[in-house]
């Protein structure tokens, strides 16, 4: 997977990391048990401060895509990890509340700016396909 950071845009730097990141989990780019290069090799690697990467690492930590090791670092999270037990269950609790935390998020920000339901489930309908096309397309390739 490669990282590109804007430098000079307006998106935060950790914030373009976090993005990247979680793109290359839902695309396959990088599947759970990867290890994530070590905090201070990726900052060297993108010339940007440790403590950048460490936030980044720490959100998706946070959110559920990563689980930090110690002695080897950040590695995707298993996404299956539905097991039975009450910390896994409560985990997989949070990680569904916080997306529909984010939905509520856009779809305020949607109506704010003017946009009607209609509008908005179409919008979010052709992202999800969009995102979910370009996953089936990889997943087709690799079987061929």
């Amino acid at each position: 997977m490669i990282i590109d950071i804007d430098q000079r845009g307006d998106v935060p730097i950790y914030e373009q990391l976090h993005r990247q990141i979680i793109a290359g989990i839902a695309n396959d780019e990088l599947i759970p048990g990867d290890q994530l290069p070590s905090v201070r090799a990726l900052a060297v690697d993108l010339g940007i401060n440790l403590h950048t990467v460490n936030k980044a690492y720490a959100l998706l930590r946070d959110e559920g895509y990563l689980v930090m090791r110690r002695g080897t670092g950040a590695v995707v999270a298993d996404r299956s990890s539905a097991g039975n037990d009450s910390t896994t269950r409560r985990a997989t609790d949070e990680q569904d509340e916080r997306m529909n935390d984010d939905l509520h998020r856009l779809a305020l920000a949607y109506k704010a700016r003017g946009g009607s339901l209609t509008a908005f489930l179409d919008a979010t309908r052709r992202q999800a396909e969009r995102v979910y096309a370009s996953s089936n397309e990889r997943n087709d390739k690799q079987g061929e």
